[in-house]
C-alpha cells in the first residue's frame, strides 16, 4: 500500500518537520489544547467550503478530495472553477505568501490535472480583506517548482529520529513548543489540559 501525505503539510514541513509528527501524535480531538486563535479563526474561513457551502454553480467543485500517484500527495482542494481552470485556496488573512503557501498551490494544481482537470490560473484568496493573489502556475516559475519537488522529496523520505531544530525563532511561534521534547526556545505553558 501506497503512503500519500497530506498536501497541508508541506507548509507544516518547512514551518518544521516535528509539527507534523506532532499533529499526527495529538491528533484532531486535542486541537483545542494547542490551537491558537489564528489556527482557530482559520479553520472557521474554511467551514463553508469544507461543507461546500461556498456555491451551487455546477461549475464549482468544492472541498474535493485529490491525490498524485506521481508525488504521493493527497487532500482537499478549496475550490475550482471547471469552466475557468481556476483554483483558489482560501486564507482568513494574507499578509506574506510563504514558499509553504505556493507549494500548497502547486500539489493541489498537479493533483487536479493527474486527476484529468484543467488548471489555467491558481491563485489565493485572503477572506480578511476580500483580496486575490495570484500566482504563477508551477510551469511558469521553474525556480518554485524545483523548491516545491525537493521539500516535497525530503518530506516523503524524513526521518523525525534524526531532526535537530535549527531556529529558535520558530520554536519560539510553535503551537506545539510546549508539548516538544527538542525545542530551542523555552517552552511557555498556554494551559489547556484542565
Amino acid at each position: 500500500m501506497e503512503l500519500y501525505l497530506k498536501i497541508s503539510y508541506l507548509n507544516d514541513f518547512i514551518f518544521c518537520p516535528l509539527s507534523i509528527y506532532y499533529h499526527q501524535l495529538y491528533g484532531e480531538l486535542s486541537e483545542r489544547m494547542y490551537y491558537g486563535k489564528a489556527q482557530l479563526d482559520g479553520k472557521a474561513v474554511h467551514s463553508a467550503v469544507d461543507e461546500k457551502r461556498y456555491s451551487t454553480h455546477k461549475n464549482i467543485l468544492q472541498s474535493l478530495d485529490i491525490y498524485s500517484e506521481k508525488y504521493k500527495v493527497c487532500g482537499k482542494i478549496d475550490t475550482f472553477d471547471m469552466e475557468k481552470g481556476l483554483l483558489t485556496e482560501r486564507k482568513k488573512h494574507i499578509e506574506t505568501i510563504y514558499d509553504g503557501y505556493i507549494f500548497q498551490l502547486y500539489a493541489q494544481t498537479l493533483c487536479l490535472r493527474e486527476m484529468g482537470y484543467t488548471v489555467n490560473q491558481i491563485r489565493f484568496y485572503s477572506s480578511d480583506d476580500n483580496k486575490v493573489y495570484p500566482v504563477p502556475l508551477p510551469e511558469d516559475d521553474c525556480e518554485m517548482f524545483r523548491k516545491f519537488t525537493k521539500t516535497n522529496e525530503a518530506m516523503q523520505k524524513f526521518d523525525v529520529s534524526l531532526y535537530k531544530p535549527q531556529s529558535p525563532e520558530k520554536c519560539r511561534n510553535c503551537i506545539y513548543n510546549d508539548f516538544c521534547d527538542r525545542p530551542l526556545a523555552p517552552k511557555s505553558y498556554h494551559g489547556g489540559f484542565c
